[in-house]
């Protein structure tokens, strides 16, 4: 579902950014802001062709919830070292692998004929998303240096928009039925995009040498971090399916020592001289600390109810994917609302910005919950006037987030700062979608009545309203401004 871009703030990386900018820099933000989009579609984008996709290959409950989680699961572990290759080659020549690696895993989910095939090509996309998404930062540095605000006055409400336009997007796709592609064309429509990102961005992105020289990757500590995190999730979106059988208790209690292990081992790089994934001083710091809190508990919320109105719709009401995605409409355009505005609100209330979004998207959740509560089934604009507040007040999030949670960090550490802060959210996003996908089969089976969906529908709404509190109430450890402020 949801996902953030914004890395390092801009005020705090314009510091140390070349004074020399580029003739043709707002033709390389378009590049940079297409190859954002793809991996901003991609991640949601499933949440309404997925029971087409079953319909059609076939699976299981636990299928749906993983043709979501396993390309974020990719892409959170993908991140840890997704920077670090920009510093070492080059963030355009990346970028470019990335994007063509992208494309062709988009080309292979649309033509698979199995759902292993598919759910293979969705890990192979999150991985290349985790390739491109960090040099896209690295790159609007080079080319605006102190002028980055402009570029991000621009590039903040397009991602708002964009974070929660995959369901829409996948609705009128697949409703289309283009060419008789069906689901298929929510991941072929990828290719013209991609390719005139990558055309574009090979005539006017700046190829600037490596960064870093002699800078070697810790694959180690990234494959234990891809372990600890799989012994966690897939217990999570399998166990309840299979009754919990004893290996999904054993891995959930080996992922404790297993991310424990990364932790060490990060540790022991640091110490001697070694390049590490993760900047270690910043866990020194409570409100960064609290920021990966807030992430985690604000994004597994968002993601996972995502994932449940889709379902609840579809599965539960028996709405088409077009009729789904304009129910969704709302939700849309109500994050372009709230991210434009918070553009304006953030300088002047800080971390502010953050209660004051938490708590808009707990009116819209409330009444959310009460409707999925009511007799009747909702019509199809029913939930539009709830979900469009609650996606004003998420849009009002995201934008100034990780500028706030850096905002106590020093220079030299916010890159590694942010960079792990953008996995933390993928992570949680996969860990939103199987624990609350969780939550809604364990009261819905596939093909019973509206009246068990609207049930599990409503669990979730009440889940997420309290984990939106629980945000509330941790976002008063986040520092009061962002570093850009400071």
């Amino acid at each position: 579902m949801t996902a953030i871009v914004e890395t390092p703030t801009p005020a705090a990386a314009a510091d140390a950014a070349p004074p020399r900018t580029f003739p043709r820099r707002w033709l390389g933000l378009v590049a940079i802001l297409s190859a954002t989009l793809l991996n901003l579609l991609d991640a949601s984008i499933v949440n309404v062709a997925a029971p087409a996709i079953r319909g059609d290959l076939g699976g299981t409950a636990a299928t749906i919830q993983w043709l979501s989680a396993g390309y974020t699961l990719a892409l959170a572990v993908g991140l840890l070292t997704g920077g670090r290759l920009g510093d070492m080659f080059g963030r355009k020549r990346v970028l470019m692998i990335g994007l063509a690696g992208f494309l062709a895993a988009s080309l292979a989910c649309g033509l698979a004929d199995s759902i292993g095939l598919l759910l293979a090509a969705r890990v192979v996309q999150g991985v290349f998303a985790a390739v491109m998404v960090p040099q896209c930062f690295g790159l609007i540095r080079d080319m605006f240096g102190r002028d980055m605000g402009k570029a991000y006055a621009l590039f903040g409400p397009a991602i708002g928009l964009a974070s929660i336009a995959g369901p829409v997007v996948a609705g009128v796709l697949v409703d289309a039925d283009l060419l008789g592609t069906g689901w298929r064309s929510i991941f072929l429509i990828n290719l013209p995009l991609g390719l005139a990102a990558i055309v574009l961005g090979a005539k006017v992105l700046p190829a600037g040498a490596p960064a870093v020289k002699g800078l070697k990757l810790d694959l180690g500590g990234a494959l234990i971090a891809g372990a600890g995190m799989c012994l966690l999730l897939v217990p999570l979106v399998e166990g309840r399916e299979l009754g919990w059988p004893a290996w999904s208790i054993a891995m959930l209690v080996a992922s404790v020592p297993v991310l424990g292990l990364f932790a060490w081992t990060q540790a022991r790089r640091a110490r001697s001289g070694r390049t590490a994934l993760v900047e270690l001083s910043v866990f020194k710091k409570r409100s960064y600390t609290s920021g990966i809190a807030f992430v985690v508990v604000f994004f597994g919320a968002v993601t996972g109810f995502s994932l449940a109105v889709g379902l609840f719709l579809q599965l539960g009401l028996g709405f088409g994917p077009l009729q789904a995605s304009l129910a969704m409409a709302a939700w849309a355009v109500g994050a372009f609302i709230g991210s434009g505005s918070s553009a304006a609100l953030a300088p002047k209330l800080g971390r502010g910005v953050l209660h004051l979004g938490l708590a808009v998207m707990a009116v819209g959740l409330t009444v959310v919950w009460l409707q999925f509560g009511a007799a009747a089934a909702p019509g199809t604009w029913a939930l539009s006037p709830a979900l469009g507040v609650f996606g004003i007040g998420m849009g009002m999030i995201f934008v100034p987030l990780f500028g706030i949670i850096t905002g106590d960090l020093e220079d030299h550490e916010v890159g590694s700062a942010s960079g792990l802060l953008e996995s933390f959210q993928q992570g949680a996003s996969a860990l939103g979608v199987a624990g609350l996908g969780t939550v809604f089969f364990s009261r819905f089976a596939i093909g019973s009545g509206a009246a068990e969906s609207m049930d599990a529908a409503q669990a979730v709404a009440g889940l997420t309203v309290l984990l939106t509190l629980v945000a509330f109430l941790v976002a008063f450890g986040l520092p009061k401004q962002a570093k850009a402020e400071h």
